[in-house]
């Protein structure tokens, strides 16, 4: 069998993957100089391509699934796939009959702790004070709306997604006795850091409850939007809504609307809004009503995966989906 990495992998992981599998697979990457070590173009490909059994990696250049005749299958190397979905890949495995993997829960550690960080920087306002001490200013009223903490110790937070990454963020906040609300799309499915399980269908009832909302479901077309104007104006004044999942899950007008108007009272993302070529116009990947600059708004830009550990449980595990 011969394996063709999809990066400029290097010697150690080449190795990693070698070992995960037969005796006498055959693993091979690109070699040269390069832009970024994740990317490869086709030209960097298609020799090894045209006889591969198994492709791994975590981009896919244009016309390299075309090409890849004996292909049986591809080991996706995120835990989302509706990427794959978007570049008619899914479409092309349908057709061909090769299988596709995910890793899904290879970062789920690393992104509940994103997102449990973001709780406690909108909450004890970290970026306003870094600030003042870097400006040597004392804040000013003592207790003051402007510059008073929240708590998280006895509030109330809500997971929409309790899957592997929503479970370790449910597990984190009963960290901070926490009372915690989960939304997922079988609420029979119960999970033992979740004081409380409700389907997707009644969100508009758990939202009232919550002081802090964060949201851990993937991207489908049932949760395309999903969170707009009528999501925001059920939850407090003085909620904080956080977003580890995917940027097109929330609306950006009707946030935007509730950040400046007191409605919401902070928003932090690991992921912003991606507006692609062909459906939007003009096409873009930063929010264009310029929310990251709002003085209630921290972001990330899709960091909470670059940690410790991460690259190689995600290469361990996409051996391993190539082993079964």
């Amino acid at each position: 069998m011969k394996v063709l990495c999809l990066w400029h992998a290097t010697t150690e992981e080449v190795e990693w993957i070698r070992k995960a599998l037969p005796e006498g697979t055959n693993v091979v990457a690109p070699n040269g100089e390069y832009l970024s070590r994740f990317e490869t173009t086709l030209a960097d490909l298609k020799d090894h391509a045209v006889d591969a059994d198994a492709i791994i990696g975590w981009t896919i250049p244009k016309g390299l699934i075309e090409i890849s005749k004996k292909l049986k299958i591809l080991s996706w190397l995120h835990s989302g796939v509706d990427d794959l979905g978007e570049i008619g890949v899914l479409a092309m495995a349908k057709e061909r009959g090769f299988k596709v993997t995910n890793i899904r829960g290879a970062n789920a550690i690393a992104v509940a702790e994103q997102a449990m960080m973001f709780v406690l920087a909108l909450a004890k306002k970290t970026i306003l004070k870094h600030q003042a001490a870097l400006d040597n200013h004392r804040l000013f009223p003592l207790f003051g709306d402007e510059n008073r903490s929240s708590m998280l110790y006895g509030r109330t937070i809500g997971v929409i997604g309790t899957g592997n990454i929503g479970g370790h963020i449910a597990k984190c906040a009963k960290g901070f006795n926490m009372r915690v609300l989960g939304v997922r799309r079988n609420k029979d499915r119960s999970h033992e850091h979740v004081d409380k399980m409700y389907g997707i269908d009644e969100l508009h009832s758990v939202l009232p409850h919550c002081d802090y909302v964060v949201l851990a479901m993937p991207n489908t077309s049932e949760t395309f939007q999903i969170f707009g104007k009528d999501e925001l104006a059920k939850m407090k004044h003085s909620a904080f809504l956080i977003n580890v999942a995917r940027g097109k899950l929330v609306q950006e007008k009707p946030l935007h609307e509730a950040l400046t108007t007191g409605r919401l009272k902070g928003y932090a993302a690991d992921v912003w809004f991606r507006y692609d070529f062909g459906r939007t116009y003009p096409r873009g990947d930063v929010p264009r009503l310029q929310i990251q600059k709002l003085p209630n708004v921290i972001g990330s830009i899709d960091q909470a995966a670059n940690a410790d550990d991460v690259l190689e449980r995600y290469i361990h595990w996409g051996a391993e989906n190539l082993a079964e």
